[in-house]
């Protein structure tokens, strides 16, 4: 399949276009994003769902199968297919409910092929494979809607080494009074903002951001020092020769990483960390190369099941 699909599932938007894997470059005319209630019903989600992908659909004139590539978060089973999202505030109506069984229902071409990759591990294969990066060990992050992380080495996603954190994802692990998703995502920053400030009518980080006063800078301050504590272990034991980081709040990087940077080179970890602007993007590429097949050899029996 010269010319695939990529899906990325946002906690409160889906993102497809069609990309010419061979180049690892989105497709003209076929890209298109939606928004998505994450907490409505399971129809009503693969109904929000197949509106966007159906327009990427029928897009491309394509008479042989569809490989379409899922930049799913967790937790999800990767292998099969099945959705494991519960009691993390998104998409909790698709607990085990087979993705593949069932969005097909929903979609206007029924000749597709579905493959599924973590969506860290997605955004840190496309960001490398659309800036050139060549670095064998790689830890990618993305801060947004939900705080997820990935550990690449030479493009391959880790879960079972000595040196990364169990199942190859941060998202879920214990941190002060809960896990770090609780404190490394938008609905942390809303949460502490509006304890802090008194107010209530912040929707967004942006939002936080365009207050500029003392509150925002408080906020950026404690994450910052939250981000840079949590992940330094992780750093240390993994030993990358990168660090990606992507999500809509990085657009606000220079508020927080700078600090977190000069920690974290005092405590022994000075590798280069770069900022992928267009996280979306990246994802929908790393998700395609779940067709590239020399790859998806090397990672099909890895994928989790759960």
């Amino acid at each position: 399949m010269s010319i695939t699909i990529g899906v990325d599932i946002g906690g409160s938007h889906i993102t497809s276009a069609a990309v010419d894997i061979t180049t690892s470059k989105i497709i003209t005319g076929t890209y298109y994003r939606g928004p998505v209630d994450s907490k409505a019903s399971k129809d009503l989600i693969f109904k929000d769902w197949a509106v966007v992908i159906n327009k990427t659909l029928n897009s491309i004139n394509s008479k042989e199968i569809i490989g379409i590539g899922f930049a799913m978060p967790g937790p999800f089973q990767y292998k099969t297919g099945k959705a494991m999202f519960n009691k993390n505030d998104k998409y909790e109506a698709l607990y085990q409910v087979s993705v593949v069984n069932e969005l097909i229902n929903y979609l206007d071409v029924k000749e597709v092929e579905m493959r599924f990759l973590n969506d860290a591990s997605s955004f840190g294969l496309g960001g490398k494979l659309t800036n050139g990066f060549t670095e064998k060990k790689v830890i990618a992050i993305t801060i947004g809607t939900g705080f997820g992380a990935s550990f690449l080495i030479d493009n391959l996603p880790v879960s079972d080494d000595y040196s990364v954190p169990v199942d190859g994802c941060l998202w879920d692990k214990e941190y002060k009074q809960g896990i770090s998703d609780d404190y490394f995502s938008t609905r942390w920053f809303i949460s502490r903002y509006c304890f802090l400030s008194g107010k209530s009518n912040i929707k967004g980080v942006k939002d936080i951001v365009n207050m500029n006063d003392e509150y925002t800078v408080q906020v950026f301050e404690e994450f910052s020092n939250n981000f840079m504590v949590f992940m330094l272990p992780y750093l240390l034991d993994f030993k990358a020769d990168l660090v990606l980081v992507g999500g809509n709040i990085t657009r606000s990087h220079q508020l927080f990483l700078p600090m977190a940077m000069e920690f974290w080179k005092k405590n022994g970890v000075d590798i280069p960390v770069k900022i992928v602007q267009k996280s979306e993007k990246a994802n929908l590429i790393g998700a395609t190369y779940l067709f590239n097949e020399a790859f998806w050899e090397r990672i099909k029996d890895e994928l989790p099941v759960l």
